[in-house]
């Protein structure tokens, strides 16, 4: 499941981080982590170019949830992709996600919309989740403010995006609707729990530690118990059957790695359409690292992952 050390490319990260001193993120108070996620995943100042892009705010659970549409070039209506950004849940934002958003534009020929949930520790455990949920079904019932189809929507997250993603997918499931044509889990968080194996790998060679993990559990949670709710933890669901289908994406050098894979496999045992990448010798991330012309891995996986949409979205 992973190789005997991380490709030389990863590794080089990995090296420059040390050298440079970066802290782990929980080391860091919440503003100093988000601080931190900022710098280190900025987007490129010369952005990937799409047709249009625009910001404005939709009503939500709570206050209005603001939103990024990205557009193709083209005639529309387009499918559309809904995107909930990674980063702990406590960390990140529409803009520090801005560059795979515009690379998944193009790559999938589709809508982006890129959604800003509340964040904890502020708004914990299930305010993201029904944020995200909220603003899917919101575009789905109104999908020509996205120039777009409202039979052809997906949906996106990577890490605690990813978690974001497989839950609003059940909800979708559990709660009739919108109808989704096609779910992406990027090294995605599906439990609330810390006994696999991948938990043991070498601390110098994954970007998100064990102890990383738990600072953003307990962030996002209130307590425990909540940690057992198939919102939170999408791997303790009872069911999986009737879900939409799914590319997984894990890493060999990723505390996550474990519960990816099971999750994967759980699908498959569902009778869900599952396209499961593994890549066994990169970290945690790597796909933001697409604005870096060295680092190929990332636009290859985002290239593929835009296959696998438009399969999803019949184009």
């Amino acid at each position: 499941m992973a190789a005997a050390a991380p490709h030389p490319d990863m590794q080089a990260i990995l090296d420059a981080r040390k050298t440079q001193g970066v802290p782990r993120f929980s080391s860091l108070s919440i503003d100093g982590a988000r601080h931190l996620l900022a710098e280190l995943w900025t987007s490129s100042e010369d952005p990937e170019p799409v047709g249009t892009v625009c910001d404005f705010t939709i009503e939500g659970p709570a206050d209005g949830v603001p939103i990024r549409i990205y557009t193709p070039e083209g005639s529309a209506p387009f499918p559309i992709l809904v995107y909930f950004h990674g980063g702990g849940w406590v960390m990140g934002s529409i803009d520090t996600d801005d560059s795979i958003c515009r690379a998944l534009v193009n790559a999938a020929e589709c809508a982006v919309v890129s959604i800003g949930y509340r964040q904890p520790p502020e708004h914990p455990f299930p305010a993201p989740v029904e944020d995200c949920y909220a603003a899917t079904k919101w575009i789905a019932n109104n999908p020509r403010v996205a120039h777009g189809d409202s039979a052809r929507i997906a949906i996106y997250g990577e890490s605690a995006g990813g978690n974001l993603a497989a839950a609003v997918a059940q909800l979708a499931r559990d709660r009739d609707g919108p109808i989704l044509a096609h779910q992406v889990l990027v090294t995605p968080i599906v439990d609330h729990a810390f006994h696999s194996p991948s938990f043991d790998l070498d601390p110098e060679q994954v970007v998100i530690t064990q102890a990383d993990l738990k600072w953003v559990w307990n962030h996002y949670l209130e307590n425990d118990l909540d940690g057992n709710n198939p919102y939170a933890s999408p791997l303790r669901a009872r069911s999986l059957h009737n879900l939409p289908p799914t590319t997984v994406i894990t890493c060999g050098f990723d505390v996550l790695r474990d519960q990816g894979i099971t999750y994967a496999e759980r699908l498959e045992e569902s009778d869900i359409e599952v396209i499961h990448r593994h890549y066994d010798d990169l970290i945690h991330g790597f796909i933001g690292m697409l604005d870096d012309p060295e680092l190929r891995q990332a636009r290859d996986a985002i290239a593929e992952i835009g296959r696998d949409l438009q399969g999803s979205f019949g184009v």
